[in-house]
């Protein structure tokens, strides 16, 4: 009964999501308070059906009720709970349910926290946001219904995928789709400016902490995905340029271009059209993960293998919703004239360059992620377009990129003195130049690029901090008062640009002077790696709550002094038939220490192990720079200025403003 409950409900809060779509954008064009006041209610009815469906859903894989076709494929009656819960989202159909549910969480956000945005601006939002879930929402109902029966049903269920049987992967995709989904308000917002006529910096102020919010989660999603890759899947590695997770990458790139050029848009009332077009294209790049996750285009360990049919619809969903927008943007873009003037030398040139190189990046790796598949559909030819490519085409997009965040703070608006601001980084570029060359003569020359990033690395925390301490005046006295007395969104900035050069660090160390050594072992084996010795010990058979471990214990020494003991794991999933990897690390700031195990080299050869042994140098510097992104995400979303908007007596210029002197 519970779920026939639950596909009620999705039926109802379609409906709600068809009344929310017309009824308030009709009030808002005849200027009825009534009707626009009507999507308020509506977003939160809305919200509150989907809540419950999702509810129902999560309630049949907590009791294992294996009359639903879902829990049946992705679930075990001896999982752990934490899965069970986990597995509610872990397929095609649960996690679309958790899209829309989160879809209409950020409508019934604006609607019961947006009390002072202009009513006809909200009415509009609201409406565009329903036309997103009208789509979702019926996509789920008419092809992926999640309260599907199944009668007989089985005694139990086939198992959630063993590879998300993991804390990390429980908790990854809320967090990615939170970032994913919570673009599509700030997309609404740009629809209803346009569609309004009217765009200026109190605008810019409404959109600001929606994108923050979702540019954190998504920030927090990718961290979590990334080190779920390195600890569970055996190689060692923490990002592959996979096609899947360069569309969960896209949008945030171009979401931190968004967040820069939204901030002069709000200042100086400029870039109101280049904000606009990055609102839509952000959330446009999520539409397009959507596709490409769900419509069978690829196969991949992160996404969902189900009929490429389904893919037509969503095709469909992105050329309406991404078609219709470009189109509007294109009516009224010629009218959007700038606000303030700048000189090449301002922070305003300095955000330009922040955000063209931005979209360079986007541009350069959705071109390496499309080209295959373009290239298939086109010659039948089956290419892959791997690390190789995405190393030598970013990474020298970025260097510049780097350079400019060290020394946009430091300039002024309008116009800027760049050779004071570059005197004052002299302590920067000095220490800069110093690791540069301590690592070129740690590492006997090379590789170069290598080198130089460390270098840039260095650059960009140090310039970070100056600006920092020069800006609280920390040296001088009564410093803690005025540290509190600086906006949170200021020392947010800081956080998350300190958490880029540790990105940087870690990225680089990890990567280029990363040791691996693969091996057969047998009890008593010794590798040496890095300076330490590992004995491969022995193996133990352990059985765990749904699957069957082979635990290895792996004896670490140093210098003849006992460092640790490292236990990988080989896990076999009976009822899904299928094995998982679980590394043992042992963590330093230095550098990581990482074994895993393999199958045995031969059938039937029990003592003969494969061993995979890395040791990865400054590796937690990424997962130390994700924690300050999210940090500062955080700290900037805490600002008063954020949460309360802009105020209610603003009047917001129209379209065709002139720009000012």
């Amino acid at each position: 009964m519970i779920p026939e409950l639950g596909q009620f409900a999705l039926s109802l809060a379609l409906i709600a999501a068809l009344v929310q779509s017309v009824l308030p954008m009709w009030g808002a064009a005849r200027g009825n308070v009534l009707w626009m006041r009507s999507s308020q209610a509506s977003a939160l009815a809305q919200f509150l059906l989907i809540a419950f469906a999702f509810a129902a859903l999560m309630r049949s894989y907590i009791v294992s009720d294996f009359t639903v076709e879902n829990v049946i494929n992705n679930s075990h009656s001896l999982q752990p709970m934490i899965y069970k819960i986990a597995g509610t989202w872990g397929n095609h159909e649960g996690s679309l349910l958790l899209w829309v549910f989160i879809l209409a969480g950020f409508g019934a956000a604006v609607a019961f926290f947006g009390r002072n945005i202009p009513q006809a601006l909200k009415a509009r939002t609201l409406s565009v946001q329903a036309w997103i879930s009208v789509g979702f929402i019926s996509f789920m109902l008419f092809t992926s219904n999640p309260f599907t029966r199944v009668f007989p049903p089985p005694l139990d269920g086939t198992d959630l995928n063993p590879l998300l049987q993991d804390l990390g992967l429980a908790i990854h995709p809320p967090l990615l789709y939170v970032g994913y989904v919570g673009f599509s308000i700030v997309f609404s917002f740009a629809v209803a400016a346009l569609i309004e006529g009217r765009v200026d910096p109190a605008w810019a102020r409404w959109v600001r902490p929606w994108t923050l919010a979702a540019w954190t989660s998504l920030s927090a999603g990718l961290g979590l995905g990334s080190w779920w890759a390195y600890y569970e899947l055996g190689w060692g590695g923490w990002w592959f340029w996979d096609p899947v997770e360069n569309v969960a990458f896209m949008p945030w790139l171009l979401g931190t271009a968004l967040l820069h050029s939204a901030i002069v848009t709000e200042k100086r009332d400029t870039f109101k059209s280049w904000t606009i077009l990055l609102s839509i294209l952000t959330f446009s790049l999520s539409l397009l993960g959507t596709f490409i996750v769900r419509s069978g285009l690829l196969t991949s360990v992160h996404a969902f293998a189900v009929d490429p049919e389904r893919g037509v619809y969503i095709l469909g969903l992105l050329f309406v919703s991404i078609g219709g927008s470009l189109a509007l943007f294109a009516w009224r873009a010629p009218a959007m004239e700038g606000g303030g003037l700048f000189a090449p030398i301002s922070r305003e040139a300095g955000l330009l360059i922040n955000n063209l190189l931005l979209a360079t990046a986007t541009a350069t790796v959705l071109f390496g992620t499309l080209y295959p598949l373009f290239l298939e559909a086109v010659t039948g030819d089956k290419i892959s377009v791997g690390p190789p490519f995405f190393n030598a085409s970013f990474v020298p997009i970025m260097m510049p990129l780097l350079l400019v965040m060290g020394v946009g703070p430091f300039l002024s608006w309008k116009r800027a003195d760049l050779a004071g601001v570059l005197s004052r980084l002299k302590l920067a570029f000095a220490l800069a130049a110093l690791v540069s060359l301590g690592v070129w003569y740690a590492t006997t020359g090379g590789p170069v690029l290598a080198i130089i990033a460390m270098g840039v690395g260095v650059w960009l925390l140090i310039a970070t901090a100056q600006e920092w301490a020069t800006r609280v005046k920390l040296f001088k006295p009564d410093a803690w008062a005025r540290i509190r007395r600086q906006p949170r969104a200021s020392h947010g900035m800081t956080l998350a640009h300190l958490g880029v050069a540790f990105l940087v660090l870690g990225a680089t160390g990890s990567s280029a002077w990363k040791e691996d050594i693969v091996a057969f072992a047998d009890p008593g084996t010794v590798i040496k790696i890095a300076g330490f010795e590992l004995t491969f010990e022995s193996v133990e058979r352990q059985q765990g709550p749904n699957y069957i471990a082979d635990v290895a214990t792996l004896s670490v020494t140093r210098e003849g002094e006992f460092v640790t003991n490292l236990y990988p794991e080989r896990r076999f999933y009976p009822a899904a038939g299928s094995t998982t990897t679980e590394s043992s690390i042992r963590q330093t700031l230095a550098g990581d220490l990482y074994a895993s195990l393999a199958e045995p080299a031969a059938e039937g050869a029990k003592n003969n192990w494969v061993l995979r042994v890395l040791y990865e140098p400054l590796v937690n510097f990424l997962w130390i720079g994700t924690a300050f992104l999210v940090l500062g995400g955080g700290l900037s979303l805490s600002d008063r200025r954020l949460r309360i908007g802009a105020p209610r007596k603003s009047k917001p210029a129209p379209l065709s403003a002139t720009p000012a002197e």
